[in-house]
């Protein structure tokens, strides 16, 4: 659940970032807001992803009585953590042209169907 509320927090705030510099200035290429969202929340991404990895660092290395039971799961969490902050840079500016793009053509098709049919 950490996990999943640590990538969808990310993305949330790189893509809210981009939606308002696109409509502070609409001439914007959908492409260039993602890429100055990802550049300007880069560092708040990181800190978060970082600081829930240091938190379950002491559980990965854990040593002493238990530590062999409680080991996979630190290591697992720091790997989803860390496979999760890849994904979430990666696929989430992908994901936002695609959609921008989809609802671009949603758009200047709905455009098309409101036109009144000519009269003979």
């Amino acid at each position: 659940m950490m996990l999943v509320g640590i990538v969808k927090k990310n993305a949330i705030m790189m893509i809210d970032f981009a939606l308002q510099r696109q409509r502070s200035d609409r001439n914007i290429p959908p492409e260039q807001a993602i890429f100055e969202a990802a550049m300007v929340r880069f560092r708040p991404i990181m800190m978060t992803t970082m600081s829930a990895m240091m938190g379950t660092l002491p559980i990965a290395l854990g040593m002493g009585m238990g530590a062999a039971s409680r080991r996979p799961l630190g290591l697992c969490v720091a790997g989803g953590l860390l496979l999760s902050q890849l994904l979430t840079l990666y696929i989430t500016p992908v994901l936002y042209t695609y959609l921008d793009r989809l609802g671009s053509r949603f758009e200047s098709g709905a455009r098309h169907r409101r036109l009144p049919a000519p009269a003979d």
